[in-house]
């Protein structure tokens, strides 16, 4: 990024004028409060009748408080972006953005919290007592092993959806370009051969999603290479991965690899490794940013049927979270569901492939300055312009968590839901 580009990154994070606000959120009051009857509403004495029927019944809280509507974004800052463990308040610019994402993309409001201890048992405790303020927790940000049995403890202790995004995000994405290659493919998933390049958070959850889908060979390679039985050194979540092989490196798993995912550093993987890959249509998810393992055109140069997705928005296939936790909650919380289920992040995968197939707008099409937008190998996952997004996945998950009993609303309308997403997505395309 150039000197230019950095200024005015720092520039748009403080105030633009005497009225603004340093940082990118701020608090938006849905009441007025303009008269003195809507200030004793307000607050005293009119806000003491929500307070009685709440304590009648815990769960008015979602229809007299903005709970329903509201997710906390809580970080330790020791893994934030590339950047690596910066510190709690080094990471609240992060932690703001992800607020800015939530509110752009699925109208759900966020407040960041960053948390100034890295206890894993301090942070559950405190994000345990906090949890019932909000209609939903997005951990962020936390490295990795940690991250895992914070997660697994508070959803097991709390009442609203626990979600870390570092772990689930990747894994809804991928998993939808991936089913997408297995129908352009006609190859069974049981017959896959799957590498994972890097063993963190997200590369666990990953590969998890996969064996969910029903991939039964997963080689995973930490910064050590291979994880294979033979090795003493691996933590309880590495070892499920850890089978008999006598692959080493990333060279010797990527032959006969279908499907290679990148979680790692630039350029790890060589075009030489690419042409070893499956022979029909090879798909690389080179996930790193801002530099993949292998560029697209290196990698299409080693191989043209290779189909090939990363994380910038510069080239197709775009590996974005943005493609999911916005909308994730969304469906989640206009349920009021307890926990977010495997099935539910299943359910947001399939429904990124079916809008995949569908036909692309042509201000979507002008967004990314492409014509060629259409269900293929340069188009396995929606892009993040495309305002569908939002009715498809959310609807796929609210529906997923009536399925799966998580959900406190049980008199739900698919088709009345849907039409009031619709609604929303056109109101924040400002066409309401």
């Amino acid at each position: 990024m150039s000197n230019t580009f950095e200024q005015e990154s720092l520039n748009y994070h403080k105030a633009q004028n005497e009225f603004d606000t340093n940082g990118k959120t701020g608090t938006l009051l849905t009441k007025p409060c303009n008269t003195e009857k809507e200030l004793s509403m307000a607050y005293s004495p009119g806000v003491a009748y929500p307070c009685l029927e709440i304590e009648k019944d815990i769960d008015k809280a979602y229809d007299y408080t903005n709970k329903g509507n509201l997710v906390a974004v809580i970080s330790d800052g020791t893994a934030v972006l590339g950047l690596g463990d910066i510190g709690h308040l080094a990471g609240k610019p992060v932690m703001e953005g992800k607020g800015v994402l939530f509110k752009s993309f699925a109208n759900v409001d966020a407040v960041d919290i960053e948390l100034n201890t890295k206890d894993t048992e301090e942070i559950i405790k405190i994000v345990a007592a906090m949890a019932d303020s909000f209609g939903g927790i997005n951990l962020e940000d936390i490295s990795a092993p940690r991250c895992f049995e914070i997660e697994e403890r508070l959803k097991e202790i709390c009442n609203v959806p626990v979600f870390h995004d570092d772990q689930h995000g990747t894994a809804v994405i991928t998993t939808a370009g991936l089913i997408n290659v297995l129908e352009m493919t006609n190859k069974p998933v049981e017959d896959l051969k799957v590498v994972v390049i890097g063993a963190g958070a997200s590369g666990i959850a990953c590969a998890n999603m996969y064996k969910q889908l029903g991939v039964k060979n997963i080689t995973m390679l930490d910064s050590k290479g291979v994880i294979h039985s033979g090795r003493d050194d691996l933590n309880k979540y590495k070892q499920q991965f850890a089978f008999d092989t006598d692959d080493r490196t990333l060279e010797d798993a990527m032959k006969g690899a279908d499907m290679v995912l990148g979680l790692s550093g630039p350029d790890l993987i060589k075009p030489e490794w690419v042409k070893t890959m499956s022979e029909e249509s090879p798909i690389i998810f080179a996930c790193a940013n801002p530099i993949p393992e292998i560029m697209p055109p290196v990698a299409k140069e080693a191989r043209d049927d290779v189909i090939i997705g990363t994380g910038r928005s510069d080239f197709p296939n775009q590996v974005n979270n943005v493609l999911g936790f916005p909308q994730i909650f969304r469906g989640a919380l206009d349920v009021r569901a307890t926990k977010i289920t495997e099935n539910m992040k299943m359910a947001a995968s399939r429904a990124l492939a079916d809008l995949a197939k569908e036909p692309v707008p042509e201000h979507v099409q002008k967004a990314h300055g492409r014509d060629d937008m259409e269900f293929g190998p340069n188009y396995i996952i929606p892009s993040p312009f495309d305002r569908r997004v939002l009715v498809y996945v959310a609807s796929a998950v609210a529906q997923a968590a009536i399925e799966d009993g998580v959900a406190r609303v049980k008199d739900f309308d698919l088709d009345a839901y849907k039409e009031k997403l619709q609604r929303l997505a056109d109101h924040l395309d400002g066409k309401l």
